[in-house]
């Protein structure tokens, strides 16, 4: 990992997936805003690079073999590993989360006003995602399938890059969206910190809520950054063919 300062955090996940929890630690978000350069992002938050360089080589030290090998899988691959690592996750956890923050909400907003702000936008991120996975698995992966099929049997088509480019914008735009909200929780929560005195059910929804986001913060990079780009990639060569 020499030389990454001017490597975009998208292109470092990407090539070592185990650097994910550094990037974590330090907030620097990877998928969304995944084109910055490392350089760019520490001296915008205001970081040390040598010291973020550093936890990342060690971290890649000592996962060097456990990383999974997203950037070799095909779009067919990458959607299954989604749909059974991060959709199925989201829909499991959500209930309880929203759950918990009305449990919360009832008994602590009189010391916690800030609980009621945080149910009703986790509540509203739990209403989006349900509809944005549901466009995903119904509309834009099953076209991205049909692109790989049409690209593996070599099948001359002219397709329309809007068959794929215009569903990918509104998932990318969705995504900006539950990231900002995502963002201003954990603004609310002081990072997921739970206060003095604060009782089980608030640190497990807490920890509920910081696991949530970085679960998001993996599932946006595969689809942002590995499998969008991947489909663009086959529309074109298959447009170049003709």
């Amino acid at each position: 990992m020499k030389n990454i300062t001017e490597h975009t955090l998208a292109s470092i996940v990407t090539e070592h997936f185990q650097t994910v929890p550094v990037l974590e630690k330090y907030n620097l978000d990877f998928c969304c805003k995944g084109k910055r350069t490392l350089a760019e992002a520490c001296t915008q938050k205001g970081l040390s690079i040598e010291e973020v360089m550093n936890e990342l080589q060690e971290a890649t030290n000592k996962s060097s073999n456990k990383t999974m090998p997203f950037d070799a899988m095909n779009a067919e691959q990458l959607i299954g590993y989604i749909l059974i690592h991060h959709h199925f996750y989201v829909k499991q956890s959500m209930p309880t989360i929203v759950a918990h923050l009305m449990k919360l909400a009832a008994k602590h907003v009189e010391k916690f006003p800030f609980l009621t702000e945080v149910l009703d936008l986790f509540s509203q991120l739990k209403n989006d995602m349900i509809l944005h996975m549901h466009k995903e698995e119904t509309v834009l992966f099953p076209r991205i399938k049909e692109v790989e099929s049409f690209y593996h049997f070599r099948q001359k088509k002219n397709l329309d890059r809007n068959y794929i480019n215009g569903p990918v914008a509104v998932m990318e735009r969705e995504h900006n969206e539950a990231g900002e909200i995502m963002y201003t929780i954990r603004q609310l929560t002081n990072n997921y910190t739970a206060p003095e005195g604060a009782c089980t059910t608030f640190i497990v929804t807490l920890a509920e809520l910081k696991e949530f986001e970085e679960d998001l913060h993996r599932h946006v990079h595969l689809e942002n950054n590995i499998l969008f780009p991947l489909a663009e990639k086959m529309i074109m060569t298959l447009n170049s063919s003709l």
